[in-house]
């Protein structure tokens, strides 16, 4: 089983959701970073369960950094994060170990891990297993932002409420991030948040949950950055994005809606501003021939509903190799687009900097960053 990401920093994510904790080891950080752990704790804060809109697990995501850090900055050995588990309910799962869950990955992990796998809350394959992710995250957001680079995710639509959307300039997507940094619920139209919440408590009234699509955008983002083909930008934000459990669709840009525009709609035409080359558009979403060219990279994310509902399903019972029904216990979501927005942004930032790392200059910036604050010579 794999669990790593990176080749210039690298990710190993570890844990279950019913085990002791779970947690990230990070290496290849430079050292001398200072961390903003308070930035860390808000992060974190974005993703824990609140109110009837989200499970009654509640865990107090306490992260610990149990190595590669000393005197408020990384030391340059392997930084480790731990999260204990703190709120389990293992009974809830052991009754129904051996009926499959319809969406979930009981039926593929126990064929791939021949019936040795965690089954408890979903084991390893729980989103429970993002809180780490988004820790993890906001270490690489604060590299970025030392940089100038900004991050934000919010929900673009909730089965059939749909929000506004990011602007196309770089000046209209820097107020929109602004504005959605302060929001416990991230939408950028208070009146359409507000009925996407009614809409989930409903649906968890009806036993049942709801998907949407998550638009997340960055700004400042160095043009250059990303290869032409197998490391371009879109490949490599795919795929951690498609890591996320959940996640069933990523586009960057117009995406699909590509397929509706003549070339002439599509094209971003250039000009200058204030010296600088931009786009008047943005439909490839800062994005061209898999690098950046200094636009604001934009997104989308499909995420959907929980398949953790209430409601009797059809089944297959693996001990008695037959049909069954199923009726799941626990507690679960009726909807995670609120708590993935962070998670998204996450991984984006992780995505971000891995780029940023294979540029020789960008890999500069953080050993300048990151430079012994004592004074000695570097």
């Amino acid at each position: 089983m794999k669990n790593t990401f990176g080749s210039n920093i690298q990710y190993t994510l570890f844990g279950e959701s019913h085990g002791e904790a779970i947690g990230i080891v990070i290496d290849g950080l430079p050292a001398g970073i200072a961390l903003d752990l308070d930035l860390m704790e808000r992060q974190m804060e974005k993703r824990k369960a609140k109110g009837k809109i989200s499970t009654q697990r509640k865990e107090a995501d306490q992260v610990k950094i149990i190595s590669g850090y000393f005197n408020g900055h990384t030391s340059g050995t392997p930084l480790t994060i731990l999260i204990e588990n703190t709120n389990v309910r293992s009974q809830d799962y052991a009754r129904t170990q051996m009926l499959l869950r319809p969406s979930h990955a009981d039926y593929s992990a126990h064929v791939k891990y021949r019936g040795f796998e965690d089954y408890r809350g979903g084991g390893h394959f729980s989103g429970r297993l993002t809180a780490p992710i988004v820790a993890a995250g906001s270490i690489a957001m604060q590299i970025l932002q030392q940089l100038g680079v900004q991050i934000a995710t919010h929900i673009e639509k909730l089965h059939d409420l749909e929000d506004v959307r990011f602007g196309q300039t770089i000046e209209e997507v820097e107020t929109q991030i602004a504005y959605l940094q302060d929001r416990s619920f991230p939408t950028l139209d208070e009146t359409c948040g507000k009925a996407m919440i009614e809409k989930i408590e409903a649906c968890a009234k009806q036993k049942d949950s709801v998907g949407g699509i998550l638009e997340s955008a960055a700004i400042h983002v160095p043009a250059g950055l990303g290869e032409p083909f197998f490391d371009s930008i879109e490949s490599i934000l795919a795929h951690l994005l498609f890591s996320i459990p959940a996640v069933k669709g990523v586009s960057f840009g117009s995406g699909f809606d590509f397929a509706n525009l003549y070339g002439s709609e599509a094209n971003d035409a250039f000009a200058l501003k204030e010296g600088k080359i931009v786009t008047k558009s943005n439909h490839n979403g800062g994005i061209n021939g898999g690098i950046t060219n200094g636009m604001p990279i934009h997104l989308h994310t499909v995420i959907k509903a929980t398949p953790s509902i209430y409601q009797e399903q059809d089944s297959v019972d693996l001990q008695s190799g037959k049909e069954a029904k199923l009726t799941i216990k626990g507690r679960h979501d009726p909807a995670i687009l609120h708590r993935a927005a962070v998670v998204v942004d996450s991984m984006i930032a992780i995505g971000l900097l891995e780029a940023l790392c294979q540029q020789e200059a960008g890999l500069a910036l953080i050993k300048q960053m990151s430079s012994n604050e004592r004074g000695m010579i570097v």
